[in-house]
């Protein structure tokens, strides 16, 4: 899972994940304090200050092996006027801020005419040799970036952004127990419970969730014949939504 080490790749990755990650954590962090949180504001957090946002250590990782805990927002949905509403919101908009610098960052290199430049000097840092290169390579990886972590933070797997927007989006009831058929009840118990009181199911199954994304963390890192599963869950949503915003 190490990505490219080259002195140039490494630079940039830690501008761009500087970047995404203090545009991210402001989202969280300015949405909650507009819901009523005002914890945000009260830190100091209403910035686009990186360093009042950055994990250094997962920030080093996040340039090197491709994973890190980039930072944190202390935001709350009991500190908020309406808690499910809101929290949903302030949660969307750290991945939503990256898919908008995704955007922004593919019109531009498509205006430039530097998509297909910058693709190859980033992963070809040796052969750029030219100031234009190392604007294209800085551009795409903006672009790359920004989708990964857009695409990762929506993962439904705790602790994951992705996991808190299930939560709010489910009801605290649904179905009752004579509204979910005898099979399901007899022979799926657990998702019979899950279908009568879905986003309390979903909260007691946090730890399993985490487990599970802690399990494909560690197989990333084992030698299983190029097959990666995180590949499935982000590589390859995010070469499709790169393919659509640049080429």
């Amino acid at each position: 899972m190490l990505l490219d080490l080259h002195p140039i790749t490494i630079i940039i990755n830690l501008v761009v994940l500087g970047a995404a990650m203090t545009v991210h954590e402001f989202a969280h962090n300015f949405v909650a304090w507009k819901m009523g949180d005002e914890v945000p504001k009260l830190q100091g957090r209403l910035t686009l200050n990186p360093l009042v946002h950055i994990n250094w250590i997962g920030w080093l990782m996040f340039a090197i092996i491709g994973f890190g805990i980039l930072g944190s927002a202390p935001i709350s949905p009991q500190r908020m006027r309406d808690p499910r509403k809101g929290f949903l919101a302030a949660v969307a908009a750290g991945p939503l801020s990256n898919l908008a610098l995704a955007v922004v960052f593919a019109l531009l290199l498509r205006l430039l005419g530097l998509s297909v430049e910058g693709f190859y000097a980033y992963r070809s840092p040796e052969l750029i040799v030219e100031p234009i290169a190392l604007i294209a390579a800085l551009l795409y990886a903006m672009v790359f970036w920004n989708v990964l972590l857009f695409v990762f933070n929506i993962i439904p797997l705790f602790p994951i952004d992705g996991w808190h927007i299930v939560l709010s989006l489910l009801p605290g009831t649904w179905l009752t127990r004579m509204q979910i058929p005898v099979v399901i009840q007899r022979g799926l118990r657990p998702l019979a419970e899950f279908l009568m009181r879905p986003a309390f199911k979903w909260r007691d199954w946090r730890m399993a969730s985490y487990y599970v994304f802690m399990a494909l963390i560690f197989l990333s890192f084992l030698p299983l014949g190029g097959f990666s599963p995180f590949g499935m869950f982000i590589g390859r949503p995010t070469s499709a939504l790169l393919g659509f915003l640049l080429f």
